[in-house]
């Protein structure tokens, strides 16, 4: 399958198969590694392993099509926030100095 999806929460997925035939969808950003031994084997950044039909190559188009998606959707709205400077705010935060971070006699 290797199709792009969005999850309920907004979150882009893409959509796999297990080898029983189920399908599910994974949020490629804690992908690790994918081995091709034959089986494609995805292992994620906290250790956890999924055994899919679907051929490295495509898994690896999905992925590269989700964060493709990810980086012309930062772009758009970039170039928006561009063009109407007004919506822009002139400051992202005000900086607060906390009480005891001073330096202290001597030191700095």
């Amino acid at each position: 399958m290797g199709l792009v999806t969005r999850h309920k929460d907004g979150a882009t997925m893409i959509m796999l198969t297990r080898h029983s035939g189920s399908v599910f969808a994974l949020n490629s950003e804690l992908i690790e590694r994918i081995d091709s031994t034959p089986d494609t084997v995805i292992t994620l950044v906290d250790g956890k392993k999924y055994v899919v039909a679907e051929p490295l190559e495509q898994v690896v188009d999905a992925v590269r099509f989700y964060r493709g998606q990810t980086i012309a959707l930062g772009s758009h709205l970039a170039a928006e926030l561009e063009a109407q400077p007004e919506t822009r705010p002139a400051t992202l935060a005000s900086v607060a100095h906390l009480p005891g971070n001073e330096p202290r006699h001597g030191e700095g």
